[in-house]
């Protein structure tokens, strides 16, 4: 409470189902009879969370995720909320009680831990709207050029991060013009999720400050790099003793990691829909534009689905997920990956042996569907998903078929949309 007297406002933030930040302003003086309580809301105006007929849940601030937001003209007291039903249980729709199931999971059946790393990248504009010029710069890969407008954007938004306790790892300027990375450092996959939300919430606002557009749309260009959403994670047992490290196997991984790892590519398919959300996800995944296409991994290998990076010490060592990008729900991403993992240790699989050489150059596919593939469009994800009863178990069966829904609808509206592309290349015919 000493706290909250230096805020200018207090909100708390959940995501909807398809990963949107929502939020909601509460009076400050209440606050602990809103983490002892709730507080109520319309469920069903939230995507994915609740029917009409039964809409009304509550939000519980969560104590612990608690952090001062200094922005330029105001100061934010800001919290992660979880939901509940009336009935004072947890609700099933709400996607971080997916991740905390996973990860007691973890901890109970197979006595296992995570830390979790994500990579953050996104683009700045000068504009939302997408005519005219909206580029704010037209430089690469770590350039140092002054014409870098973004670079002033991230120093800011690292510096706000700081100010609420959260050390930064870098930051820098991506492959594609007005595009950047900031990588946090690794954390426990709740907080990290959480802190997702909130890396979210300040870059967008930092960069409304500078008077540009922050996007996490993961393609907005053709012939371009997307913006990715690297996941790496590390696995321990119960005394910190890192699980994926063998000092006496090929490229030092144990034998449960290549069974965690054989459960990833199992069923990357099935999950794509968890990944890659929309159907502009789906136009990322070209042959030489640092998105995965075929399923399989490699050693330091970039152009694989699951890389295993470099590592200077046995506890360092982990995993990278390449495939999802930063417009899904982080809480689903992560937990599909804990998950597809922990069935690969049930399913003892094997991962096989690893990519070599650059996968774009050695695969290519003529037919329209090759389960060496990641699906190469929305549609054939549902379809995957549609049949997938591991999805449905990994998820629970309200918010399968509650995200199932609205990704239905969701391709519909593009399968109907009649494009400008359209007009043109047809119109003559």
């Amino acid at each position: 409470m000493k706290k909250l007297k230096d805020v200018d406002c207090v909100q708390i933030f959940i995501t909807d189902l398809n990963g949107r930040l929502m939020t909601l302003q509460v009076n400050p003086d209440n606050i602990e009879e809103y983490i002892k309580n709730g507080i109520g809301f319309d469920g069903s105006s939230i995507a994915g969370i609740s029917r009409i007929d039964d809409s009304d849940r509550l939000i519980f601030p969560v104590k612990s995720s608690f952090k001062i937001i200094k922005f330029k003209n105001e100061k934010i007291g800001f919290f992660i909320g979880k939901i509940y039903n009336k009935n004072g249980f947890r609700a099933k729709s709400d996607a971080r009680y997916v991740l905390e199931q996973v990860i007691n999971k973890g901890k109970s059946e197979f006595g296992f831990k995570f830390l979790v790393g994500p990579e953050y990248e996104f683009f700045l504009f000068n504009s939302e709207d997408f005519n005219g010029n909206i580029y704010t710069d037209r430089v690469g890969y770590f350039n140092a050029d002054p014409s870098d407008k973004g670079s002033d954007v991230r120093k800011n938004i690292v510096n706000v991060l700081t100010d609420c306790g959260v050390k930064f790892e870098k930051a820098h300027h991506e492959v594609t013009s007005s595009q950047h990375e900031i990588n946090l450092c690794p954390e426990k996959p709740l907080k990290a999720a959480d802190r997702t939300l909130l890396f979210s919430y300040i870059t967008r606002r930092v960069a409304k400050e500078h008077g540009y557009h922050a996007t996490f749309m993961p393609k907005p260009f053709d012939e371009q790099n997307r913006s990715a959403f690297h996941i790496h994670l590390s696995m321990q047992n119960m005394d910190g003793q890192n699980m994926f490290y063998s000092s006496d196997t090929p490229y030092n991984l144990s034998e449960i990691a290549r069974q965690f790892i054989g459960g990833i590519i199992k069923y990357a398919r099935e999950t794509s829909i968890i990944m890659a959300s929309i159907y502009n996800s789906y136009k990322a995944y070209i042959i030489e534009k640092e998105a995965p296409i075929t399923i399989g991994w490699g050693v330091k290998n970039r152009s694989s689905m699951v890389r295993v990076p470099y590592f200077n010490t046995p506890d360092s060592m982990r995993i990278e997920l390449r495939n999802p990008d930063p417009a899904g729900n982080v809480y689903l991403q992560i937990a599909t990956f804990i998950e597809m993992g922990l069935q690969g240790i049930r399913e003892k699989l094997d991962c096989g042996k690893p990519d070599k050489g650059s996968t774009y150059k050695k695969n290519k596919s003529f037919t329209v569907i090759d389960r060496h593939f990641l699906p190469k469009s929305m549609f054939e994800a549902l379809m995957e998903a549609e049949k997938s009863d591991f999805l449905k178990k990994s998820l629970g069966e309200q918010i399968y078929e509650n995200y199932m829904y609205l990704k239905l609808a969701e391709w519909e509206e593009h399968r109907t949309l009649v494009t400008g592309r359209e007009y043109k290349k047809y119109l003559s015919i």
